[in-house]
């Protein structure tokens, strides 16, 4: 599963490239981006028009996702939590690969905007940090995934234990319905309003337990997916 992380509302000073974006898929988009940041780059050292600036603004993206994914984390749920902190500050390792990088990265570009002479060690050395750094991003997008996974589960087995309750006072209703109906019955034309009543109660047990199997196979087919 991918986008299963339910969306939070976003925060005012929340950027707009990250606004609407669920963890899941902006940690899997920080791997599309650093590999954009490192074209960009290497087209900037070569001297096309524009890259530099682009780069720059690739990075300054990368940055502002990261630092929102780790500034999530306290709004997770503790298993969720604990799971990404292992990930990124862990034996896992993900964090300061992903901190060297983003030197790195802010190297090259201060370096190719002043004509560094150093600036094809550092792209050499930048080139050799995509697997590490690509490496570093599947781990951490996998780690955001399982959390979702967790999440939603979590959800799929309160929604399914609440339509359970519904379904166990619908069963009562009815019993209670189907007792008025008889003690209307019985009342004979002193009991004509609450034969009324009793019909109504019918009437609203049978649409909640319509509703509940509705819900109850909306649970199943997620259940399944």
């Amino acid at each position: 599963m991918t986008s299963l992380a339910p969306t939070r509302p976003v925060r005012r000073d929340t950027p707009a490239h990250i606004a609407g974006l669920s963890l899941v898929n902006l940690a899997a988009r920080q791997r599309m981006l650093s590999q954009r940041m490192i074209l960009q780059t290497v087209l900037a050292a070569n001297g096309e028009a524009g890259r530099l600036q682009a780069a720059q603004r690739s990075l300054q993206m990368f940055s502002e996702s990261q630092q929102h994914l780790l500034g999530t984390v306290d709004q997770l749920e503790a298993q969720g939590a604990r799971q990404i902190q292992e990930t990124y500050h862990g034996t896992r390792g993900v964090g300061p690969v992903v901190q060297a990088f983003m030197q790195l990265m802010h190297s090259a570009l201060e370096q190719i905007e002043a004509y560094s002479p150093r600036v094809p060690t550092t792209l050499a050395e930048l080139v050799d940090h995509t697997d590490r750094i690509l490496d570093a991003l599947n781990t951490a997008t996998t780690a955001f995934d399982e959390v979702a996974k967790a999440r939603a589960d979590a959800m799929m087995k309160e929604l399914t234990g609440i339509v359970s309750d519904i379904q166990s006072v619908a069963k009562e209703a009815k019993v209670v319905s189907f007792n008025a109906q008889v003690v209307a019955a019985r009342a004979g034309q002193h009991g004509r309003e609450f034969a009324v009543v009793a019909n109504v109660l019918s009437d609203i047990t049978g649409e909640i337990d319509g509703l509940t199997r509705k819900a109850a196979t909306l649970a199943e087919r997620s259940r399944g997916q």
